[in-house]
């Protein structure tokens, strides 16, 4: 089997990462269900009457991803309450067509990404707290997922790949995992797999059919690439949840998550950043405005942090990426100057490019501008004032 499905899903680089289901009505997370002592199954599962989701909800969400530099969509198909935004064709009831819907959801997503030009993804759990096999009887329960999985794989047309969360829950149980990459490979031959290993073995590969390793909310390193191609991705929150939870106001900074972005590249890894919809599909005003402004740094940047990767080549206070063909120096905590009463004086520093080859040329992606270099030296100059993206990129040549 070749691998260029996962040098695709590398060039893709940024994706947005999105939990809405049931959980999005209540606004208090995606684990409200399982962690708050007031929650009750019965209770919960008659929030299914009240999922009225609107019409352009996926088109909304796919416009959003766009004006944020994304280049794929991971949408969760079934989150762990086992609620399914798919039809799931007389498996159950407890899906988004039975609802008060009434609508197969993830048909309407995969419409609506592909006409942006993004690539959708599909999560799905792999624990269950709906369905009474998981705990009772786990070989019924697997041939449950496994045909859960053939629907996504044949209902949706090609899909960029499976992004599966939960086997953590019960780490001894036989999984089956030969049968269930095997049904994606049999229908969807060029999807990623994606398992992911959690907070607490982050980067761990796990099963061999596995294409990219996971990186939650942890700093990216390099992959292990020695027995096969392979891909690294980090998941993000905005705030303290993946679900939508309204009281939840401890968001990241626009520097922060630009700056995670380059990270991520720093290791060839991709970036996945979380929204949580709202119980009626919508985006919440805080988390589109974040989204916005990352994606505003993306396009000032000339649109290029997606497509550069690392070099090996060292430098002083830069980090040096290429496109294949030229040089780029990616620059942190770059300062902005203006009157000593208007703002605060910041450290401007000198980058030094450690290579043999004599660089030529230097300008700045921002703004055009052409920066004196001189044995591979040049000053991070200072944002003008009116301009303050504290991340800055410098083509060389």
């Amino acid at each position: 089997m070749g691998y260029t499905y996962i040098k695709d899903f590398k060039e893709l680089g940024f994706g947005l990462f999105v939990h809405f289901g049931l959980y999005s009505i209540v606004g208090k997370g995606e684990w409200n269900l399982h962690l708050d002592p007031e929650a009750k199954q019965e209770k919960y599962e008659e929030l299914a009457g009240k999922f009225r989701v609107k019409a352009n909800w996926a088109k909304e969400l796919a416009r959003t991803a766009k004006a944020a530099g994304c280049r794929y969509i991971t949408l969760t198909t079934r989150h762990h309450d086992g609620f399914s935004l798919y039809d799931t064709c007389g498996l159950n009831a407890y899906d988004a067509p039975h609802s008060a819907c009434g609508r197969d959801l993830i048909a309407e997503f995969v419409e609506a990404s592909r006409t942006e030009g993004l690539v959708p993804f599909f999560y799905h759990t792999l624990l269950d707290w709906h369905n009474a096999d998981y705990r009772e009887n786990f070989p019924k329960y697997i041939d449950y997922l496994v045909r859960s999985i053939e629907i996504l794989c044949q209902n949706y047309g090609k899909i960029g790949g499976f992004w599966f969360d939960g086997m953590w829950d019960r780490p001894d149980e036989d999984w089956q995992e030969d049968r269930l990459y095997g049904t994606i490979r049999k229908y969807q031959p060029e999807a990623m797999i994606i398992n992911n290993t959690g907070l607490s073995e982050l980067g761990k590969v796990g099963h061999p059919e596995i294409d990219s390793v996971t990186f939650e909310r942890g700093k990216p390193c390099y992959v292990d690439e020695s027995d096969r191609p392979r891909a690294g991705e980090m998941c993000q929150i905005l705030n303290d949840h993946w679900g939508y939870a309204k009281n939840d106001c401890n968001y990241k900074s626009v520097k922060e998550l630009i700056e995670n972005l380059v990270e991520c590249r720093r290791y060839n890894c991709n970036f996945l950043l979380n929204t949580g919809l709202k119980g009626n599909g919508e985006v919440n005003a805080t988390d589109k405005s974040l989204l916005r402004e990352v994606g505003h740094w993306i396009k000032g940047t000339g649109n290029i942090i997606n497509n550069l990767h690392v070099t090996g080549i060292e430098a002083d206070h830069a980090l040096i990426l290429t496109d294949g063909k030229d040089l780029y120096a990616v620059i942190d905590n770059v300062v902005m100057t203006a009157d000593p009463n208007v703002t605060r004086e910041g450290v401007v520093r000198e980058i030094e490019v450690h290579m043999d080859r004599q660089l030529k040329s230097a300008t700045w992606l921002d703004s055009g501008r052409t920066i004196p270099i001189k044995d591979n030296r040049f000053t991070a100059e200072p944002f003008p004032y009116g301009t303050s993206f504290s991340v800055r990129i410098a083509r060389l040549k």
